[in-house]
């Protein structure tokens, strides 16, 4: 009942909805009803004319230079100040996505797909998913980027930094169908399916899938798997439309190892990565973990070897395994041309599994069949439910909007180990949901009710030269954790925490000089919402380090002030910004006290502290040339300098980071990609240099600059046999094979000798054949 209350009634929907196309009575839809959003993405302009904030867009057509399949998420990366890295050709390993914008890591933004919550990206999740496992590549429209400001109604309590909102592409208003089917290097298999209704007295719908698969492009070359729907229904007529989405995913990614520059140093290389299908070298140095070291003697099964020499240089096997159910029904209602409704209810339901196979974690201890491996799991379970409804209100020269959103999230993150049977040949697998583990360390179940109402009036001065937009929002939300009852080996804590705002002000000012250019001003608040457990989050610490906490912690909270140019002409577009931020109250969870002194007092434990601010000041430029309409040059630059305002104590040291550079935030960063298109023919190229980055507090330790390439090609049959159009495309990404530290995400304070694992190696060189069908 819990889980399928919205897929029925979007299944109820959809039916009526086809129901009631096929009635006779039914009127055409208006030709002069206002389109969806993910409509006008091919309208709109790419660098945000119009907008009083930094606004930038992407569509369908700028994916070619990538393979098919790729993350919409991967194709932002070509964008001033924005920062995309995985090591995965198609952006879609969580493990190793990360995406930063100027200064701000990726879970202090938001997110949205066709105005539903996505969360807050974070690899643990607890309250969204990320767009790879919400929506399939081909269905995209697009999406648009604000670097800095979201706009006051985007459906995020994270959007510190920024906000992105996805758009899933509407029904084909004709009958056919498409297939797609890839082939890549490293096995990469990939094959898509839809099938279009058509419109039909206003009504039309798509039914599509995709089934991936592909080896690590590392040894031991470990498979991931992707399956994967999205049906979408539009009823479309006079007085508005009825929109009905569902998505189901299933995926199975092998994880690569993190890498350390000592072990780099110690010549295993950027191909380095698991011990599978290894066994005995993986026992040999699980023996050497310090469960099996008495009195500083290694146990004599203990054994490195190729350049291995602690127990943390790699591990047999690592794997995450997601399960995604995700619906939405909308309506967007006109009841008169001065009057716009919308209304939305979705559902999402995740379960998940982490599964790290832990050196020094026995398996059957004190018994004749002990191994010095267990299989850690972490689980993840979401189920969410929420409902967004807007109102928007021409009167006189003003137009009034409001809205609210309400989410109800169930969450529930565990820990478990589960033990290996004996063996030396044939361990078991992990690519399965395990169950009955065999040790519990913790399990917590939390409820987030999110609450958030907006309203905004834009007017015009000025013989409408000067476009005022000025409004506030009120975000509240309420995180109460409880631990489970029972035998657990480490149980976390019982709390709540709250991060509310009664008024969080965001004004926005737009001068148009003249028809193709125009200044832009803009400044706004926010604050975050405090993590759940499967991010961390301050709630999962003992109860003691909790009951220390409380009513301590401050939210996270940020101030954006914003300005630019922009210029749109006939052969090019162009923009500039600036601007400047202050990060409040940033979160780390670290220990004050001298390693003598702690746990022994409620100010010595170690948990959750609001560590200072972060000062973040920059530039972004963009220039787009298109001297003729089938050649486009894309420029991006962008400039910056963020750095911490405060030093911090732990261990009872200080650790002097005021004024150090911020971790994974370029200073530089350099982007130029050209499409050009001649009769069936399409070729793309693009370029990215980002700069150096640090992933120690203090900048003692980081990686320098490095530029990188994707190229893209493509020709046309058109018509051939009973299809429609036939397309061959080839996409080459990393083509110079450039290898570099492609995530950061494990930092520290200090690592002087280059031991932390710190970063993800990029993938080399990888190349995909695709050919696409439509009938």
């Amino acid at each position: 009942m819990k889980k399928n209350l919205l897929a029925m009634a979007t299944a109820v929907a959809l039916a009526a909805l086809s129901h009631g196309a096929m009635a006779d009575d039914v009127p055409t839809a208006d030709a002069t009803a206002k389109p969806d959003a993910a409509k006008n993405l091919e309208a709109v302009s790419v660098i945000g004319q119009g907008e009083t904030r930094q606004v930038q867009r992407v569509t369908a057509k700028d994916t070619t230079v990538l393979p098919a399949g790729a993350s919409l998420q991967k194709v932002l990366n070509r964008m001033p100040g924005v920062n995309v890295q995985s090591n995965d050709a198609f952006g879609a390993n969580e493990e190793s996505q990360t995406i930063s914008l100027r200064g701000f890591n990726g879970q202090r933004l938001g997110y949205t797909l066709d105005g539903l919550p996505l969360g807050d990206n974070a690899y643990g999740n607890y309250n969204g998913l990320n767009i790879s496992r919400a929506l399939i590549a081909e269905n995209a429209a697009g999406a648009e980027l604000a670097q800095g400001i979201g706009g006051l109604g985007i459906a995020s309590t994270s959007n510190l930094g920024g906000a992105i909102q996805y758009f899933s592409a509407d029904p084909l208003p004709t009958f056919g169908g498409r297939f797609a089917q890839t082939f890549g290097s490293d096995q990469n298999r990939r094959t898509y399916l839809r099938l279009d209704t058509g419109d039909y007295h206003g009504f039309s719908m798509y039914l599509s899938g995709v089934r991936a698969t592909a080896d690590m492009w590392a040894p031991p070359e470990s498979p991931t798997t992707t399956k994967q729907f999205n049906g979408k229904a539009v009823y479309q007529f006079d007085g508005g439309r009825i929109t009905a989405f569902a998505d189901t995913s299933r995926t199975s990614q092998a994880d690569y190892a993190y890498l350390s520059k000592s072990g780099m140093a110690r010549g295993l290389g950027w191909d380095w990565n698991l011990y599978a299908p290894d066994w005995k070298r993986a026992l040999s140095a699980a023996y050497c973990a310090p469960a099996y070291t008495i009195k500083g003697v290694k146990d004599a099964r203990c054994g490195y070897s190729g350049g291995v020499d602690n127990i943390d240089d790699a591990y047999y096997q690592s794997r995450a395994l997601r399960r995604d159910d995700l619906y939405y029904l909308a309506g967007d209602f006109y009841p008169s041309d001065a009057l716009t409704v919308h209304a939305q209810v979705y559902h999402h339901e995740n379960a998940g599994q982490g599964h790290w196979w832990s050196p020094g974690q026995k398996s059957n201890p004190g018994m004749a069949q002990e191994l010095p491996i267990s299989i850690r799991s972490t689980n993840y379970k979401i189920n969410r439910n929420g409902v967004l409804a807007s109102l928007g209100w021409d009167l006189g020269g003003h137009h009034l909007e409001g809205g609210v959103w309400y989410e109800q999230n169930h969450h529930n993150v565990e820990r478990n180990f589960y033990y290996i049977p004996y063996t030396l040949s044939s361990p078991i697998s992990d690519d399965t949901y395990l169950s009955d583990p065999d040790r519990r360390l913790f399990n917590q179940a939390y409820t987030i009710t999110t609450r958030q109402a907006y309203l905004q009036d834009s007017f015009k001065l000025l013989d409408d030269r000067l476009s005022v937009d000025v409004g506030v929002k009120s975000p509240h939300v309420t995180m109460t954790a409880r631990q489970a009852s029972g035998n657990y080996e480490a149980p976390v804590a019982n709390g709540t925490l709250k991060a509310e705002k009664n008024l969080l002000p965001q004004v926005g000012l737009g001068y148009k000089l003249d028809a193709g250019q125009e200044l832009f001003l803009s400044y706004a608040k926010n604050i975050a919402a405090f993590q759940g457990g499967g991010a961390s989050g301050p709630l999962l610490v003992t109860q003691a380090s909790f009951d220390a906490t409380r009513g301590n912690l401050k939210p996270e909270q940020s101030r954006t002030i914003e300005g630019g140019y922009r210029i749109v002409q006939r052969e090019f577009e162009a923009s500039a910004a600036v601007y400047d931020v202050k990060f409040d109250n940033r979160l780390l969870s670290l220990n004050p006290c001298p390693s003598i002194q702690q746990g022994t007092t409620a100010a010595c434990t170690t948990r959750f502290y609001n560590v200072g601010s972060v000062s973040s000041r920059g530039a972004e430029f963009t220039f787009i040339w298109k001297p003729f309409e089938h050649f486009q040059w894309y420029d991006s630059a962008s400039f910056n300098r963020s750095t911490y305002d405060d030093n911090y104590v732990q261990n009872g040291a200080l650790v002097p980071t005021k004024g150090k550079i911020t971790v994974d935030t370029p200073k530089r960063m350099f982007a130029s990609e050209i499409a050009w298109t001649y009769g069936p023919w399409n070729l793309s190229l693009r370029g990215k240099y980002t700069g150096s980055r640090y992933y120690t507090y203090t900048n003692d330790q980081g990686f320098g600059g490095y530029t990188s390439f994707d190229f893209g090609a493509g020709y046309d049959f058109g018509a051939a046999w009973f299809a429609q159009d036939v397309r061959l495309s080839l996409n080459v990404t990393n083509l110079t094979d450039k290898r570099y530290a492609s995530n950061l995400t494990a930092f520290a304070n200090t690592d002087p000798n280059g031991r932390q694992l710190a970063f993800h190696a990029s993938a080399p060189r990888q190349s995909f054949l695709t050919l696409d069908v439509k009938f």
